[in-house]
Order: C-alpha cells, then structure tokens, then sequence
C-alpha cells in the first residue's frame, strides 16, 4: 500500500507540474533578449549616460557662443513725481523698461577646446559602455534563459529515473514472489525508487527558481518558460577572433575613451593659468508711455560696450591642486585602460579555452550516454535471467542518470561558453 500511495503521489505531482506549464508564459531566446534590453536597469542607466555625455557635448559647443539675456518689467509706485520741465506734479504712473545683454569669451586659455575634446571622449565612453553594458545583458539573459532549460531537461531525466526505478522495483516483487531473488533486492529496489522521487520533487524546485528568475530578467512577474531552439548552435570560428577583440571590445573602447576624457580635462585645468578676455553689450531702454513690443523703440536708448580682462596671479595654490588631482585621475584612467586591455585578452583566453572543451565533452557525454543505455538494457536482460545482482543493475541505472545529466551539461556549457565569448569580444559569432 505504501508503494501505490508513492507511485500516486508521483504521479500527482507531474500532473500538477504539467498543468502549471500549461499556463506558463513561454519565450524564445530572441524574445527574451529584447525584453530585457527593455526592462533592465543597468541597460536604462546605461542609455541614461548617453544621454547625458550627448547633453555635455551639446554645452560644450555651445561654450563658443554668445551668452544672450533679455528683460522686461514693468513699476508703478504710489508715490508722485514733479515733471523738470513744466513743475507740475505728475501723478502715479506706470514706468517700463527693456534690456539686452550679449557677453562673449574671446579668450579663456584654451579651457573650451579642452572640454569640447573632454566632452567627446565622454561621449565616446557612454557609447561604447552601453555596448558593452547590451552584451553583458545579453550574457544574463542567455545564462538564465538556458539555465531554465538545463532544469527543464534534468526534470525529464529525473522522471525517467523514477520510471525505471519503478520498473526495476517491480521486476524485483514478481521475482521476490516466484522465488528468484531476496528480499534485499526488493528492499533495494525500494530504496532506489524512494531516491529517485526525492531527486524529482529537487529537480523541478530548481526549475521553479530557474524559470522565476527568467521571469525577472525579462520584466515578467511570473516564472517564464523557455522554449527550446531546435539545432545547438554551430562552433564559431576563433581564428581571428583575439585581434579583433583586443582592438574593438567595448570594454577596452570604453576604458581608453574615459582617459582620452582624462586626458582633456589635465588641459583644461591649465588653462586656469592663463588670462580671459570677455567682451560684452548692453541695451537698456526705460519709459513711461505704452511700449511698443519687442524692441521698445518708442523709449530713449542706453547702450554700453565693455571689454574685460582677467588673470588670477595667485589663488592660494588652487590651480596647482586642480592641477594635480587632474593628473592622478589621468594616470588611473590610463592605467585602468592598459588593465582592461590586458583582462580581456586573459578573459578572451579563458572562454576560448573553455568553448573548445565544452565542445569536446558534448562529444564524450553522447558517446557516454550511448554506452550507458546499452549498458543498462544488457544488465536489465541479466537480472531477468538470474545471471546479474540488483547492485549491478541499480549501478547501471545512476550510471546511465549520470550520463544523461552529463549531455544536458556539456550543452549548456557549451552554450554559456558561446555567450561569454560574445560578451567579450561585443558582437554576435
């Protein structure tokens, strides 16, 4: 009675689990990564910045352009005024006045030109960092997405365990009561039944997290199944590969943008040393009748042009700190960039020397695999005919599990070893 409620509760429970991905929301790969280009923060941030850098850039053009003001206003006070000509009072009465002013730097030490460059490195960093921050998403997305169908698969291998194991646990009862084997073998028999169900119920609690997490890297606030690509994809060629990405990796783009911005801003803190000169124009009109919009032409005019120059001989030693603070942030960022160059060739080492494992364990584990079920068929034909112990049978069966599980791995290494090496080089193999 005990081994049918197992079998029931078994059986209940891929029922339910049946059901539930019935209703599951299911999403390619493709699919999957646009959405969570959409969605994730890091890639918002990351378009944020560009933004941003575009803003910087924008200002900085700008600094070359005259600064325009203008204003109107329009006063009356309770208070009379007598008129110079006639002395007469004149009672309360509204007054208005106009103004323009233009000012424009001629010179500043070359700070503009320092930051117009400082402000395109910027630029160029921003750029390169969502390229980089696109690939690094695309990496999560692709970890998450075959992780869910890793799990998807150890779900199947663990319910074909549980067959088996049920199969093998009653070929041992028939042969327990006709006399064939021990009760040991059926105790066995039991035990590994028992294991297997405990394997299933944990393989399908790691395929609820693997497929919730999927759910949050694409923005859905449910589990998410995957839907399997047809064909694994074909081995790309690496042959060319390390020069284009030492050259073009937006890791390295955006590290060698950050100290060319650097760079920029060492220059612009010099300038600091130098004079300005700033020219400006003001116009100024002011009465008491109704204007005339916009230029106020009916009102007597007031214009002055002003030419100014200004050096700081000594501010306390301000310049210099500016000065040093803009070198040490210069030699950090060119170091950095020399690292980052050096990270991705170690990096791109790695996951080249791991694409080509994987790809060689995926071959081993289907050799495996097909060994271990003509394993287990030539051990279950033994045992039948007395000529084989259930521990030879049982070690058949977790060698043939552990094949299986072995071709889901070597895939999905495989597939994530294919990803990172994207990731690091920054575009699609």
């Amino acid at each position: 009675m005990r081994w049918l409620r197992g079998v029931t509760a078994v059986l209940v429970v891929a029922l339910t689990a049946r059901v539930a991905a019935a209703q599951q929301v299911e999403i390619t790969l493709q699919e999957a990564v646009r959405r969570s280009l959409d969605v994730q923060p890091a890639m918002v941030q990351a378009r944020g910045d560009q933004r941003n850098a575009g803003a910087s850039s924008r200002s900085a053009f700008a600094a070359f352009l005259p600064s325009v003001t203008t204003g109107v206003s329009a006063a009356r006070s309770n208070v009379g005024r007598i008129d110079p000509t006639t002395g007469r009072p004149v009672p309360p009465d509204y007054s208005y006045t106009g103004s323009l002013n233009v000012s424009l730097v001629l010179f500043d030490g070359f700070q503009r030109f320092a930051n117009l460059k400082s402000a395109s490195a910027t630029g160029n960093a921003a750029e390169a960092g969502a390229v980089n921050q696109r690939f690094q998403i695309i990496l999560a997305t692709k970890q998450a997405f075959y992780n869910a169908l890793a799990n998807d698969e150890l779900v199947r291998v663990a319910d074909a365990q549980v067959r088996r194991a049920q199969q093998q646990l009653q070929i041992s009862i028939d042969k327990l009561h006709a006399g064939s084997a021990t009760r040991s073998d059926s105790l066995r028999s039991t035990v590994e039944y028992g294991n297997a169900r405990i394997a299933l119920l944990q393989a399908q609690a790691n395929l609820a997290t693997a497929q919730a997490n999927l759910g949050r890297q694409i923005g859905v606030d449910a589990p998410v199944r995957a839907v399997p690509d047809t064909a694994l994809p074909a081995v790309p060629d690496t042959g060319d590969l390390r020069r284009a990405a030492i050259e073009g990796a937006p890791a390295v783009e955006q590290a060698e943008a950050q100290a060319s911005a650097a760079r920029a801003q060492v220059w612009s803190t010099r300038s600091q040393y130098w004079p300005s000169l700033v020219v400006s124009y003001s116009n100024n009109r002011q009465g008491v009748g109704s204007p005339s919009f916009p230029l106020f032409s009916s009102y007597p005019e007031t214009f002055s042009w002003r030419f100014g120059l200004s050096w700081t001989l000594f501010n306390g030693f301000t310049r210099e700190a500016n000065q040093v603070s803009a070198s040490v942030n210069r030699d950090i960022a060119e170091a950095r960039a020399a690292d980052t160059r050096r990270q991705v060739n170690a990096l791109l080492t790695q996951q080249l020397a791991t694409l080509a494992t994987a790809v060689e364990q995926i071959n081993i584990a289907r050799d495996n695999l097909a060994a271990a079920t003509e394993d287990l068929r030539v051990q279950n034909e033994r045992y039948r005919v007395g000529a084989a112990t259930i521990l030879d049978l049982l070690t058949s069966q977790a060698a043939l599990t552990q094949a299986e599980v072995n071709v889901i791995q070597t895939r999905f290494n495989y597939l994530i070893a294919r990803a990172q090496v994207e990731a690091v080089v920054g575009r699609m193999l």
